[in-house]
């Protein structure tokens, strides 16, 4: 298992970690088979996206604020809308390998997604051969 660390800056923020999540993969001569990227934060998460225009990565954030606002919950930490947030788009994501290369879509990026920030996170990724 490998281990990211990630410092976010803003309270809601994309962040891609695809190269990283690639170069743990080439560290590893890893083949064939697929990899599970997680994330141990109850208010952070992981998704799959398009990474080639960074609005794509605003539009979302952007969305998220309007259908899930920052104030009216029952949780006294003042954070629920990151609860939510992450949970709706997930705590880790799946990824096929072939030749060493991460299987993605021509336009698809790997981000972290931070609700709750700025703070210091871990994402793990574990690898599984074929």
């Amino acid at each position: 298992m490998k281990e990211l660390k990630i410092i976010t800056r803003n309270r809601n923020e994309m962040i891609d970690i695809t190269d990283e999540i690639q170069k743990a993969v080439e560290e590893e001569n890893f083949q064939s088979g697929y990899i599970i990227a997680y994330t141990p934060h109850t208010t952070a998460a992981i998704t799959i996206n398009e990474g080639a225009d960074p609005n794509v990565q605003k539009d979302i954030i952007e969305t998220l604020n309007k259908i899930i606002p920052r104030k009216g919950y029952h949780h006294l930490e003042g954070n629920s809308d990151a609860h939510i947030k992450a949970s709706l788009l997930g705590s880790s994501t799946t990824v096929l390998v072939e030749n060493k290369k991460l299987v993605l879509g021509t336009w698809q990026r790997i981000f972290f997604f931070e609700g709750d920030g700025p703070r210091h996170r871990r994402v793990f990724i574990s690898l599984f051969p074929r």
